[in-house]
């Protein structure tokens, strides 16, 4: 069965708004995990726009599943996950004005860069996944790179509408899927672990969990979008069927 990683940044996107401390993010994360999810992902961004410093080592303390947190390869952020040690760091790219994560790291022109930041986190005893675009290029450099797990950014499959009269974007549709599953494959013969996140929702995730090379997925803005209706209890409970 697949895990569902639950990424709870925009509860903090919400209290940051007033910047009070509510909604509690701590309370985000247990309900998520009383709900069934299989760990909590956060981001901390450079530019500090939802998740603080003082969330990550509050979570890290309370996270009784597992803890991801998602970050830049910048010498701060490797300090700050030295001295928490979350479950797994997943190194994203981050630029200051982007509305969310773009795309997956450029494997090719930052590999020296991301080598070194991969084995200081991994002697300091952290795990390390990279969140990649779905090429088969990318797949063979993480292998490269030493890590033992991948998230491929679905960003592109999940962008594409799914309406069915549309019928040139249904067929795109296929063909990203399709992309995504000979990467997954090709991720497990080389022995890696293959996650997968981006702007997956209640309906375009269920093509994909079909990929049963994929062993989890970072799902969060659909969730708590969703929670602001049903609550966040059942959008998890929900999200948990689909993907099981």
């Amino acid at each position: 069965m697949p895990r569902l990683g639950v990424n709870i940044d925009h509860v903090a996107t919400l209290r940051q708004a007033r910047k009070t401390h509510y909604p509690d993010l701590l309370e985000a994360a247990r309900i998520s995990e009383k709900a069934g999810a299989n760990q909590i992902t956060c981001h901390l961004r450079e530019d500090r726009r939802h998740i603080q410093d003082a969330d990550v080592r509050a979570l890290r303390q309370i996270v009784t599943t597992s803890f991801n947190l998602e970050m830049a390869a910048t010498e701060e952020m490797l300090g700050i996950a030295l001295e928490i040690k979350p479950d797994r760091v997943t190194l994203v790219p981050e630029r200051r004005q982007e509305l969310t994560t773009e795309g997956g790291l450029n494997l090719k022109n930052n590999f020296s860069s991301l080598k070194k930041s991969i084995q200081e986190l991994q002697q300091g005893g952290v795990p390390v996944s990279l969140f990649i675009n779905p090429h088969l290029e990318d797949i063979q450099l993480s292998k490269d790179l030493g890590v033992d797990a991948v998230e491929l950014h679905t960003g592109g499959y999940a962008d594409l509408p799914l309406a069915p009269f549309l019928r040139q974007a249904q067929d795109k549709l296929f063909v990203k899927r399709g992309e995504i599953e000979e990467v997954a494959k090709k991720g497990v013969a080389l022995q890696l672990k293959i996650f997968a996140g981006h702007g997956l929702d209640y309906e375009n995730i269920s093509p994909l969990v079909k990929i049963k090379e994929i062993q989890e997925y970072n799902i969060g803005f659909s969730i708590i979008a969703r929670a602001v209706f049903v609550g966040l209890d059942q959008a998890v409970r929900e999200m948990r069927k689909i993907i099981s």
